[in-house]
């Protein structure tokens, strides 16, 4: 039995529409494609086919609608990580250098001759 044929006969109490399954389902693929445990045994070998397999049989649990924002905040908020106030306060090693470089480069003595000819009259 093909996997794609079982689509028609599916309980449509569990899903609202068959667009809702293949977003479950490639969700679920993208996970087993980056090394995502398999829910039991399958006798599919793609990944593709192994998530539409597990979403249709109920092993795949998943959010909609304001549950799902709610958990992509928490999500995005706990790998958030503190800024540490003392990181700033140190001057950076490249920064120096770099400064050190650039000073070479810069001709101040226009700007002090000036000032000194000023000085003089």
């Amino acid at each position: 039995m093909d996997t794609l044929s079982l689509l028609p006969k599916h309980n449509q109490k569990e899903f609202d529409s068959r667009f809702r399954i293949v977003l479950i389902a490639a969700q679920r693929a993208k996970q087993l494609v980056r090394g995502g445990k398999h829910y039991g045994t399958s006798k599919f070998t793609k990944e593709t086919s192994r998530a539409l397999e597990e979403v249709l049989h109920g092993q795949v649990s998943y959010l909609i609608a304001e549950e799902a924002k709610e958990a992509i905040r928490n999500a995005k908020r706990s790998n958030e990580r503190p800024i540490d106030p003392a990181l700033y306060a140190q001057p950076d090693e490249n920064a120096q250098e770099i400064k050190k470089e650039l000073s070479v480069y810069i001709d101040d003595t226009a700007q002090h001759l000036g000032t000194v000819v000023e000085a003089e009259e």
